[in-house]
């Protein structure tokens, strides 16, 4: 790969239309992009979302991508979030429903709704949700509790249960994302509309981190970081920024060798105030691999600097580098690399 198809690897940009619009698809041809991501709601069915991703997929070829097929994504946690619906799709239910399945049982449920996705074309799933929100305040946490999203209100439920969905997604060859690391169960406002969203109790030690931690031990390949900031671990950053809770809590004291994603980089109110080129500079520094961007013409802001640095930065290079390579590893077990075709 040259250096723009490497970097572009490290991108995973939002599909605003649910469709492969020309402009998207001009930008994602031209700037080597590698995956992508369903931002709205779907309600075209499993024959609908199929014409989409084999769109995508129809963008591969040796200039564009190396021959390395698309990550193609979508929020189906069930529920409020629930991207991919209509003809084919089972309504899944809330994260809250979830947790009061047997884990046998929802392990089940998780491979049946994973077989639909593949059957649409989509590979990757931005979920579960491995927040652990306290009961007293479930009502107040905007992100989470306020929409129904977790699977229960103690590391442990959440963490058995979570690893149930994720165990079922890979029954059926769908990969998972724990998120939203390292919690958003303790906060109040939501990072998508909200800046300056703050966590003044998670600590390095935090039992609240137990669900995350059984999501490593279930095998999940990507773990998605918050955008809200840590008092306790690093006040001076948001976590995706934060090598104290990327590359010292995340892989180095809870061991995880898969892919870091990021939340949001293209429009969360989170990150307004930051420039697009900084956003992904700094999360690459720190430690991260995948960017997502809902917004495309976002993503090529990053793009941009990216490569800026990578070609006067050697340090920055390997970093970035690194990044490509574990992207690629999770796509090699997905079968998306020309060699495993």
């Amino acid at each position: 790969m040259h250096e723009p198809v490497r970097v572009g690897q490290l991108f995973m940009v939002g599909l605003r239309s649910g469709t492969v619009s020309p402009a998207e698809a001009s930008i994602v041809a031209a700037r080597h992009f590698g995956s992508v991501t369903f931002v709205t709601i779907s309600t075209e069915g499993i024959g609908g979302v199929r014409n989409v991703t084999n769109d995508v997929q129809a963008l591969v070829s040796a200039g564009t991508t190396a021959g390395v097929r698309f990550l193609v994504s979508a929020n189906q946690e069930g529920g409020n979030v629930q991207a991919l619906q209509g003809p084919g799709f089972s309504t899944i239910p809330p994260a809250t429903v979830q947790g009061r399945m047997r884990p046998a049982f929802l392990l089940r449920r998780a491979a049946a709704w994973a077989r639909e996705m593949r059957a649409a074309g989509v590979n990757m799933n931005l979920a579960p949700v491995m927040d652990v929100v306290p009961a007293a305040t479930a009502k107040k946490n905007q992100p989470i509790g306020v929409l129904h999203r977790e699977y229960g209100y103690d590391p442990a439920t959440v963490g058995v249960h979570g690893s149930a969905f994720i165990g079922g997604m890979a029954e059926s060859g769908v990969a998972t994302t724990a998120k939203h690391f390292p919690g958003l169960g303790r906060v109040v406002g939501n990072t998508d509309f909200t800046a300056h969203v703050i966590d003044r109790e998670t600590t390095t030690t935090d039992p609240y981190l137990g669900s995350f931690e059984a999501a490593i031990r279930a095998g999940v390949p990507f773990v998605m970081v918050s955008l809200a900031t840590y008092t306790r671990i690093d006040p001076k950053h948001l976590a995706v920024f934060s090598p104290a809770i990327m590359d010292s809590l995340l892989r180095g004291q809870m061991g995880f060798r898969g892919v870091i994603v990021s939340d949001d980089l293209g429009s969360a109110e989170a990150v307004a105030g930051i420039p697009p080129g900084t956003r992904a500079i700094d999360f690459l520094e720190a430690g991260g691999d995948l960017i997502i961007s809902k917004t495309a013409t976002t993503a090529v802001q990053m793009q941009q600097a990216v490569l800026a640095r990578a070609g006067d930065d050697p340090a920055f290079r390997s970093k970035v580098d690194a990044a490509v390579r574990s992207i690629l590893q999770a796509k090699e077990r997905l079968g998306l690399l020309p060699c495993g075709a």
